[in-house]
């Protein structure tokens, strides 16, 4: 009999938004001037994911998953194509049928959110409900019933789509002051991290608010003003010396104390601001919120799952900001490793679990000659020299994205799936292989590894295609194959 022995007190899930596998590369070469050097390079599973929603739709279908009665999925057969195609697709050359196929039918963060954190495809915009208007058990509900902590650290809105699906439900990700709401009243996570707040702008300059919506992304006015009044179960801060003396440890905590720190900036970071202004020297690092993060979950002698999100990285795809997408990457690229250096520091790798990827990719990033050269790699110009890039969308696509994952139970990965795409081979990380697993199984990994019990079926339900069993295979293995 197989061994149910849960593996894992601790689960870290670090996203970055929107991050394909250009993004990966690029941000690498610049760093680094070369792959392989990241902290996630040597995680013993690698591999790529699949990121469709079950639909397109922005409402519940009610089991209509699809578009015009057509499953929605991966076809590596249509991804690879490189026939010639005619016209446009909105500012940008049509250039190949490939790229065609994979600017169509695209998940938004909301559903891949959702995918990720219960373990089930829904339609675009749910934050943790189902296609029949249902709502989901999400991976931070059950660990919080289990008696674990949960936290949520994004570099957008605390409130925004990512964080949202793994500590709120909503049939709509645009309701974020009810989403906000939730998620300060329900008390569910002991962290809560990001930006939203209502006195500062995207330059991180105070302000006064001049409207209702100034306050939606943290719950509206009456619930933030019982927050910073200490009136919620949470302590409030704001500060950049707060969130650092939280990471270093000389912040006092309480037991048991919940934080929700909210950066004084109403939208990133650092990508927000002007174009043209330097980087923001008033705003803490990703990785220190993520070490704060850790340093009170750590205090739950029963274990955590933490979801740290690059989540504007995103947004410069969204943008076309090569600039602005290697600052984010890479910030989110340092926060992988303090992740790292914290699990060999304070936990281990036999009690904590690690998995680095992104809910979608976004962009199409490619080689500078990829209009005429079908998937050209990006351009490797040497450590702090741009690389050289096209783009070829400015939304969301549906290309497989990359995931690394370590330490115990790691293995539930590895073991998800055997689906293979040879044209995998295609992109500069060759040595990841030609196999993928679904988006639902990371969810489902989660779960098995840290024990937390029998899933409710009628709110978690299996999707037809999960269970696929995934390992790495090198190149010359699949060829003998």
């Amino acid at each position: 009999m197989a061994d149910t022995t849960p593996a894992a007190k601790n689960v870290i899930l670090l996203i970055s938004d929107g991050a394909g596998v250009g993004t990966w590369d690029a941000a690498s070469y610049f760093q680094h001037g070369e792959l392989g050097q990241q902290a996630y390079d040597d995680f013993p599973v690698q591999g790529y994911m699949t990121t469709y929603p079950l639909t397109t739709s922005s409402t519940p279908t009610f089991d209509e998953g699809g578009v015009d009665g057509q499953a929605l999925g991966y076809d590596f057969t249509k991804v690879w194509n490189a026939a010639p195609a005619e016209g446009m697709f909105g500012e940008y050359p049509a250039a190949f049928e490939g790229y065609e196929y994979l600017r169509e039918n695209v998940t938004d963060s909301a559903a891949a959110g959702t995918a990720l954190s219960t373990g089930v495809k829904t339609y675009n915009n749910a934050i943790s409900y189902d296609n029949n208007g249902n709502k989901l058990m999400n991976i931070g509900d059950y660990v919080v019933e289990a008696g674990k902590a949960l936290g949520v650290v994004t570099s957008v809105q605390w409130s925004h789509a990512t964080p949202a699906a793994f500590a709120a439900h909503n049939e709509s990700r645009n309701d974020y002051a009810s989403i906000s709401k939730e998620m300060i009243e329900s008390g569910q996570a002991s962290v809560i991290m990001g930006g939203g707040h209502p006195f500062y702008d995207a330059n991180g300059e105070f302000r006064i608010p001049t409207s209702p919506d100034d306050y939606n992304y943290v719950g509206g006015a009456e619930t933030f003003m019982e927050v910073m009044s200490g009136n919620t179960d949470y302590s409030f801060i704001d500060s950049m010396a707060q969130f650092e003396a939280l990471a270093d440890g000389s912040y006092t905590l309480a037991d048991g104390e919940k934080i929700l720190g909210t950066f004084r900036n109403g939208s990133t970071l650092q990508q927000g601001r002007d174009e043209g202004a330097g980087m923001l020297d008033s705003m803490p690092e990703l990785s220190t919120m993520a070490e704060g993060a850790l340093n009170v979950l750590g205090q739950n002698d029963e274990g955590f799952f933490l979801m740290v999100e690059g989540g504007a990285v995103d947004w410069a795809a969204h943008a076309n900001d090569l600039e602005r997408i290697l600052e984010e990457q890479i910030a989110f690229n340092q926060t992988v490793e303090s992740v790292v250096n914290w699990v060999e520091t304070n936990s281990s790798w036999d009690e904590t679990m690690v998995v680095v990827t992104t809910d979608h990719g976004n962009g199409l990033l490619l080689g500078p000659d990829a209009t005429t050269d079908a998937f050209q790699p990006v351009q490797n110009n040497g450590a702090g020299n741009l690389p050289g890039v096209s783009w070829h969308t400015g939304n969301h696509t549906n290309e497989l994205v990359p995931l690394w994952a370590k330490g115990a139970g790691s293995e539930l990965l590895a073991d998800a799936a055997t689906r293979i795409d040879p044209g995998l081979g295609n992109y500069a990380y060759r040595e990841m292989g030609y196999t993928y697993l679904d988006n639902t199984d990371v969810f489902d990994a989660a779960y098995a590894a840290m024990g937390l019990g029998a899933k409710d079926v009628a709110e978690v339900p299996t999707p037809e295609d999960a269970g696929c069993g995934w390992k790495f295979q090198p190149e010359a293995d699949l060829l003998a194959a």
